[in-house]
């Protein structure tokens, strides 16, 4: 995954924060993942979606010794599931010398994304899960993205990530600083498109810097490319469910929150 919005997120997700220290540590196995209450990591996961399509999707779970696990079957074609790596963590010259311990990724796919782009996030979880080194780990994947090894989508799609709490590297091109956020967004399949082809202007520094110390975007940018290639998307803010969303999980949020104070979203 490559450009902006590797600076941003996605999701892979924004600017460098003044404050976040790079990490330095020497490469590690990779501790155990703190697994999220089975309820909890369901909840988070369908809210990636709209509500109209939660009751019949595909819901995964995380065993931290296996990898991802279908937690109930769906009907209507949308997987959702919550990273606690994610595919942003590949990208980049920075050394992966640890794995995140805190990350919470609620990301969904239609099946023409969950064929091609989510393949990636399960082998990661699985690799991770055997204890495959994260420097390893980063250079495996980065190859079978230069290779081809991960198709692109095969035809046009969308993948939901409407959830109201975003944790992720805040811009994984440059370094491995990660950040909490609330960012309600759609990304559409756009392989090989660039936003010069499609005419979109990128969020600028100061708006990636508003959105770090914010926790989101004050002033919603209009669409725009991030991950420049076969796995490329449009990212669609969803600015005007925002507050809606916000409500509706406000007891989920204060749950988190209380689990952890990097999973509480910025006053």
């Amino acid at each position: 995954m490559k450009t902006l919005l590797a600076t941003l997120v996605v999701v892979g997700l924004l600017f460098p924060i003044a404050t976040a220290a790079q990490r330095t540590d020497t490469p590690q196995q990779a501790p155990a993942i703190e697994p999220l209450p089975r309820d909890l990591e369901m909840q988070l996961a369908l809210s990636a979606l709209p509500p109209h399509l939660r009751d019949k999707a595909t819901v995964y779970v995380l065993n931290p010794a296996k990898g991802f696990e279908v937690a109930r079957k769906g009907t209507n074609g949308f997987h959702t599931f919550v990273a606690r790596t994610a595919d942003d963590a590949m990208v980049g010259p920075w050394r992966l010398t640890k794995y995140p311990e805190d990350v919470l990724y609620p990301i969904s796919f239609d099946s023409a994304g969950a064929k091609a782009n989510m393949r990636a996030f399960f082998d990661i979880a699985e690799m991770q899960a055997k204890g495959t080194p994260p420097q390893e780990l980063k250079q495996l994947i980065q190859e079978r993205f230069k290779t081809n090894y991960y198709k692109a989508p095969e035809r046009a799609g969308i993948s939901y990530m409407l959830a109201p709490i975003l944790r992720t590297y805040t811009n994984p091109d440059v370094n491995d600083a990660i950040h909490t956020a609330s960012f309600p967004h759609m990304m559409h399949y756009a392989p090989n498109v660039s936003n010069e082809d499609a005419g979109f202007v990128p969020p600028s520094a100061e708006d990636l810097r508003d959105f770090s110390v914010h926790g989101g975007w004050r002033n919603p940018p209009q669409p725009f490319i991030i991950h420049h290639g076969p796995h490329g998307y449009v990212i669609q803010p969803s600015a005007t469910a925002k507050a809606t969303i916000l409500k509706e999980y406000d007891a989920m949020l204060r749950r988190l929150c209380g689990m952890k104070k990097a999973w509480c979203l910025p006053q």
